[in-house]
């Protein structure tokens, strides 16, 4: 009898172990016409055994009336106990009421067939009220877009306006091109003092032989006015437009007095040979002019001569192109914005047509 307990409890494992269970669940007993359930086919066996599940072809009926949508793939996983789980799922559709018998689904493992329960699906059918059938319409055909000119005439003319004005900016931007700028030169130049410009103009007068020329009024006038737009760049005021004796007057009061007689002198035989046609000796000019010459020694200021800029002077012709240059930059700016405004307004007017924003 003790051997015989042991021999049950040495094949009681390997009993466990070569047990096999199926099983199949469906996800819902009832379903719409039309619509899907799944169905969920499990087996769980030893390892190592060969699973085979049940096959379908896509819209294979299992039963008249249900068919097999689609059959994933195999999922395997291991369980307590040395056994695993096989599964797959089916996924089934009806199109006519009614509750089906779904027949049990055949598993084989390690060649034996092993079935699963068998199954019911009902499927329930949309309730169509049948005594106003003439309120169901069936489907419409394509309908036509209306076309309205009306409605897009804005932008497309807006479009065409603003093409024709950038040929025309274009155009413009070409002859701009085409003209050569004019390109001002600026000149940075030493500006003189006052006593260097006279002594510089005596220079010359001196050069010219002036002083020993038979046109003493020539002589004169040239050294008197040189004297004056010194005294005036010197002193500043406006000596050029003041008389001898005003200027000397000016002076009295800021100069040698020896100084200012010498000048006085000269400024009465210049204004003498001027206006009266008085007749003077050269050594007289040769005094009066050295005269000068020490007047503005004497009352130079020294300073370092500074630079000015000046710009050059342009032609008439410059002038005008200068200003219709400007002119067309200006008019090839108004036109660009203005095509660039109408092209953002004719594109958001499309849009608004198209209900796309």
């Amino acid at each position: 009898m003790k051997h015989l307990i042991l021999f049950i409890l040495a094949l009681l494992p390997a009993t466990i172990l070569a047990q096999v269970d199926v099983e199949a669940r469906i996800d819902s007993l009832e379903m719409m016409i039309g619509e899907q359930v799944h169905v969920t086919v499990t087996a769980t066996v030893p390892q190592q055994s060969k699973v085979n599940m049940p096959t379908f072809k896509p819209r294979e009926n299992i039963v008249p009336g249900v068919e097999v949508l689609a059959v994933s793939d195999e999922q395997t996983e291991d369980v307590s106990d040395g056994r695993m789980q096989v599964k797959r799922i089916y996924t089934l559709t009806s199109f006519a009421g009614k509750l089906y018998y779904l027949p049990a689904f055949r598993v084989k493992v390690n060649g034996k067939v092993y079935p699963t329960k068998s199954l019911a699906l009902k499927v329930i059918e949309v309730e169509v009220d049948t005594t106003k059938l003439d309120k169901f319409y069936g489907p419409k055909d394509v309908q036509d877009n209306p076309f309205s000119w009306a409605e897009w005439a804005l932008p497309f003319w807006l479009s065409i306006l603003s093409l024709l004005l950038m040929a025309v900016a274009y155009y413009l931007y070409l002859r701009l091109r085409d003209n050569k700028p004019i390109i001002k030169t600026l000149r940075i130049v030493k500006r003189l003092l006052p006593h260097q410009k006279a002594m510089k103009e005596i220079e010359q007068i001196k050069a010219e032989r002036m002083v020993s020329s038979e046109n003493p009024k020539e002589y004169y006038t040239k050294l008197t006015d040189t004297l004056r737009k010194y005294i005036e760049e010197r002193y500043h005021f406006s000596a050029m437009e003041m008389t001898s004796g005003e200027i000397i007057e000016r002076l009295t009061s800021s100069g040698d007095q020896a100084m200012i007689d010498e000048l006085r002198q000269l400024f009465i035989t210049a204004d003498l040979v001027k206006f009266a046609k008085y007749s003077t000796l050269i050594n007289e000019n040769d005094a009066n002019l050295v005269n000068a010459i020490a007047f503005i020694d004497q009352t130079k200021q020294e300073a370092v001569a500074t630079e000015e800029v000046q710009k050059p002077e342009l032609t008439e012709a410059d002038q005008r192109s200068l200003k219709t240059r400007r002119l067309l930059k200006t008019v090839i700016s108004l036109i660009v914005v203005a095509c660039v405004a109408m092209l953002v307004y004719a594109v958001y007017h499309v849009l608004l047509l198209g209900e796309w924003i």
